[in-house]
């Protein structure tokens, strides 16, 4: 219950709205720039890139549907180190948490602008950078975003649910149309199918969108404590959404590159264009005379994003309901639901922080780059917390709902993926986002030394390991190779890479052996089956 209103978080999220919250995460601005961006680093090898983004967040989506059914809360990734390693962790993880949240709307927003851009002039310049004109509509998007999340979780599911059956069919149509219509299976093999080398690959898992995209699963887990039935929902909500989405962006990855006039990719892929190309599935729908499908696509690029994005404001607001909840940050302030059952204080803290992320990342492309690092890196420790719940609190005697086979191991090769996709978003990236957790921390911990907690009452046990995966994270990225990371060089690939995997083991060994001896709030949870304290009705 949210102090001072009586009101609770109301449990009316059914699997289908579940299932659509996270197909509607994962289906938005993604499918619309991203094939082009992936084209552009990788050729047509963009298809491999696209199934190692899908296998390395599938892998997240089990380890998080095992933790989702047995700790289902409202911002549930926030309570999930909080069980686990203390209320320090938990803190510093719900700063990541919500950076990599919070720049989801304006990244969808700016999506909608830049396709908007093709019919109406002024919006982005030629570098596709948001114009002042750019800027002041993606701020009255945001707006609407915000203003729909006001509404009750039922209504909100209920419009997202709509949008994300439109926002599967044209994807699916676009596909049928562009082989049948206008594939160049020549284009497969032209300047080599790889031209970027395996380089190119890994580069664009993490900087073209691909991760981005995927990462949308997670919507059913920051809504684990409004469903009616976790149990069962949330496995086939988190699990199935991953997998419809992988189909379906492959798919879309085939179509762009087969449709492409080989004219359009003469001077390599690097350069593509094509007249259009800031809307890139609707200008070639227009190129291949398919201009009643060009139109849909328009409708669809503001369809899609606006739909992700309201879906993500819904899932920031439960993050930021989850730390004041949970005793993290902003208390009651942070954990006031409206009549209708809603953290609106979350909702306007989304919508101030998504303006502020238009501004150091003005195009697409750079927010998606960072939201993927930032999210990857917050969402990468939910192995760390199975693995190490799974020590304090054995299966035997604590049953989990559902059990994920194989766990250990899955979540060890989950978090060193996980590393890999932070490697790969760059070191100007990284360094920009560890520079933030930085300030934050220190900020955070000045202000319970001088007027919180006390620094003994931090949990710095459960935290530490915080700081020498961080800093090594962000070294060997700063290190790598030039034309992966945009390192120093010291470090080549294969050296990189096998430095990374010892790392993230001797870090996921440390980490396990850090967390809490007695985990008496998990084992309370776990114990009750579905109590109370989920602060939900």
């Amino acid at each position: 219950m949210a102090e001072g209103t009586g009101v609770k978080l109301k449990r009316d999220a059914g699997v289908i709205g579940l299932l659509f919250a996270s197909l509607g995460g994962i289906i938005g601005s993604g499918w619309l720039l991203g094939p082009l961006n992936a084209a552009k680093i990788a050729g047509p090898s963009a298809i491999i890139a696209w199934a190692i983004g899908g296998f390395a967040v599938l892998l997240l989506s089990f380890v998080y549907a095992e933790l989702a059914t047995a700790f289902p809360r409202a911002g549930a990734v926030i309570a999930f180190p909080k069980l686990s390693h203390g209320n320090l962790m938990a803190t510093v993880l719900s700063f990541v948490v919500f950076l990599g949240y919070a720049s989801v709307a304006p990244a969808e927003a700016s999506a909608v602008i830049t396709y908007g851009s093709n019919y109406v002039s002024g919006l982005i310049d030629k570098a596709g950078v948001l114009t002042s004109e750019g800027f002041i509509a993606s701020a009255v998007l945001l707006a609407i975003f915000a203003i729909i999340n006001t509404l009750a979780i039922r209504i909100v599911l209920a419009i997202n649910s709509a949008l994300t059956w439109w926002k599967l069919a044209i994807p699916v149509l676009t596909i049928l149309v562009f082989v049948i219509v206008g594939f160049h299976g020549a284009n497969f093999r032209s300047h080599g199918f790889a031209p970027g080398g395996a380089s190119g690959i890994f580069s664009a898992v993490a900087t073209s969108g691909i991760v981005f995209s995927y990462l949308g699963f997670r919507q059913a887990v920051e809504l684990a404590g409004e469903s009616s039935n976790p149990r069962r929902n949330l496995p086939i909500a988190i699990v199935g959404s991953v997998v419809i989405g992988l189909v379906i962006y492959m798919g879309l990855q085939i179509a762009f590159i087969g449709a492409l006039n080989p004219s359009d990719i003469a001077n390599g892929w690097a350069k593509v264009t094509f007249k259009g190309a800031f809307g890139p599935f609707a200008g070639l729908a227009s190129l291949i005379g398919m201009g009643w499908l060009a139109v849909l696509l328009y409708i669809d690029a503001f369809i899609s994003p606006s739909g992700t994005g309201i879906i993500y404001f819904t899932t920031t607001s439960r993050v930021l309901y989850a730390t004041g909840k949970e005793g993290l940050l902003g208390g009651n302030t942070f954990a006031r639901l409206s009549v209708a059952g809603v953290p609106i204080v979350g909702v306007i803290v989304s919508f101030l922080v998504g303006l502020l992320f238009l501004v150091p990342f003005p195009s697409w492309q750079g927010i998606v780059t960072f939201i993927s690092s930032a999210t990857v890196l917050s969402y990468g420790t939910g192995p760390v917390v199975l693995m190490t719940l799974r020590k304090t609190m054995p299966v035997d005697k604590y049953k989990r709902p559902y059990l994920l086979s194989g766990g250990m191991l899955i979540s060890a090769v989950a978090f060193i993926i996980s590393n890999f996709i932070i490697f790969w978003s760059g070191s100007s990236t990284d360094t920009f986002l560890f520079e933030l957790i930085l300030a934050f921390t220190v900020i955070y911990v000045g202000y319970e030394a001088i007027a919180g907690v006390g620094l003994s009452n931090l949990h710095w046990s459960g935290a530490w390991w915080l700081a020498p995966y961080f800093f090594g994270m962000w070294l060997i990225t700063y290190l790598g190779p030039k034309g992966l990371t945009g390192g120093t060089g010291a470090l080549g690939q294969v050296a990189a890479s096998v430095i990374l995997i010892v790392f993230s083991l001797v870090i996921l060994v440390i980490a396990m052996n850090s967390g809490i001896p007695d985990p008496e709030e998990a084992k309370a949870t776990i114990l009750a089956g579905e109590p109370e304290m989920f602060g939900a009705e």
